[in-house]
C-alpha cells in the first residue's frame, strides 16, 4: 500500500485543537512555542482558548491550523513519504513538512497571506460559496456566464465559488436554478482562490521572493498542476498561483492513484479531506492521523 500525507486548509479549525498534545508532548510543544516566537503573538492562546471569532479571523486561522498540523506530525513520529500535498493553506504545511520551507518563515508567510488577503477585498465586498449537487462543468458555466471564479474543485458535486459579492450571490441562484442541492455562503471573512485577490498575489509574489525555499525532502503535489513539483521557483509561482485560481483538489486525488498512492493519511485538525478521498476515487481509502 502507497500512501500520501495531505494538509488540511481553512475550515478545519476548532477551539481548542491541538491542546492535550501541548500538554503531553515536548516535540509538538517546541511547534506552538516557535510559532508563537516567529508572530511575536501568543497564537496559541487563541488556538487553545478562543474565542472563536478571534480563532476563525483570515490572520489567525492559517498560521493556527499549520502550527495544529505540524504539532501533530513531529508528534506522531510518521515517517515522511514520497509525496505531500495539502489543500490551500495546506501546501504551506506540506512544504513545511518536507524540509522546504522553515517553521518560523511558514508561519510568517501565513500570517502575511491571511492579511494580505484581508486588504486586498474590504469586509462585505467579497463573498466564498459552496455548490452542492452539480457537477463542475455546470458550475464553470454558471460562473463563466457572471464572471465569477472556482475558488476549490472539492469533490464530484461540491464546488467553492468565490468573488464580489453581488457575483456570487447571482451565481448561487443561477446554480439552484440549475439544480442544485445546496446553493450557500460560507462562514470566511475573505473570498477565496479568485481574481479579486490579485494584490495579495502580488503581496505573497514579493514575499515569497525573499524566502528561502529549499528542494523539499518529498515532491508536493501542486493544487496548480496535480502533477509532482520540487523545483523551488516552481513552489514560488504555483504558491503565488493558488492566491488567485482554484485549488483542483479532485483531480489531485485522481493524479495521486494514477501515481499508484493507495490511501491519503491527513494530518491535522478535523478530517474534511479523509472524507472526500473515497468520494473522489472510490479505489483509495483516506485515513486520519490520530496522535
Amino acid at each position: 500500500m502507497s500512501s500520501i500525507l495531505v494538509f488540511p486548509g481553512q475550515g478545519s479549525q476548532s477551539v481548542g485543537m491541538g491542546y492535550e498534545l501541548y500538554k503531553n508532548n515536548a516535540a509538538a510543544r517546541a511547534v506552538f512555542d516557535e510559532v508563537d516566537d516567529a508572530l511575536n503573538q501568543k497564537l496559541s492562546d487563541i488556538i487553545f482558548n478562543g474565542p472563536m471569532e478571534d480563532l476563525t479571523l483570515t490572520t489567525n486561522v492559517q498560521p493556527a491550523i499549520m502550527a495544529t498540523s505540524i504539532a501533530m506530525l513531529r508528534a506522531s513520529g510518521i515517517e515522511l513519504t514520497q509525496y505531500v500535498a495539502g489543500h490551500s493553506l495546506g501546501e504551506y504545511t506540506a512544504l513545511c513538512a518536507a524540509g522546504a520551507l522553515s517553521l518560523a518563515d511558514t508561519a510568517k508567510l501565513l500570517r502575511l497571506r491571511g492579511d494580505a488577503m484581508q486588504r486586498a477585498v474590504p469586509v462585505g465586498h467579497g463573498l466564498t460559496a459552496v455548490i452542492l449537487g452539480l457537477d463542475i462543468d455546470a458550475v464553470r458555466e454558471i460562473c463563466a456566464k457572471n464572471d465569477c471564479d472556482v475558488a476549490n474543485d472539492n469533490s464530484p458535486g461540491q464546488v467553492v465559488i468565490s468573488g464580489a459579492k453581488e457575483i456570487v450571490e447571482k451565481t448561487l441562484e443561477d446554480a439552484k436554478a440549475a439544480g442544485a442541492r445546496r446553493a450557500m455562503p460560507l462562514a470566511l471573512s475573505v473570498p477565496v482562490h479568485c481574481r479579486i485577490q490579485s494584490p495579495a498575489a502580488d503581496e505573497m509574489r514579493a514575499a515569497l521572493e525573499k524566502t528561502e525555499i529549499k528542494t523539499p525532502m518529498a515532491a508536493l503535489i501542486s493544487n496548480k498542476t496535480c502533477t509532482p513539483i520540487n523545483d523551488p521557483d516552481e513552489i514560488r509561482a504555483a504558491l503565488v498561483y493558488q492566491i488567485t485560481h482554484g485549488v483542483r483538489w479532485r483531480e489531485s486525488i485522481l493524479a495521486m492513484h494514477d501515481l499508484g498512492i493507495t490511501e491519503t493519511i491527513e494530518i491535522g485538525p478535523g478530517a474534511v479531506l479523509t472524507g472526500l478521498t473515497p468520494r473522489i476515487c472510490p479505489e483509495m481509502e483516506g485515513k486520519k492521523l490520530e496522535v
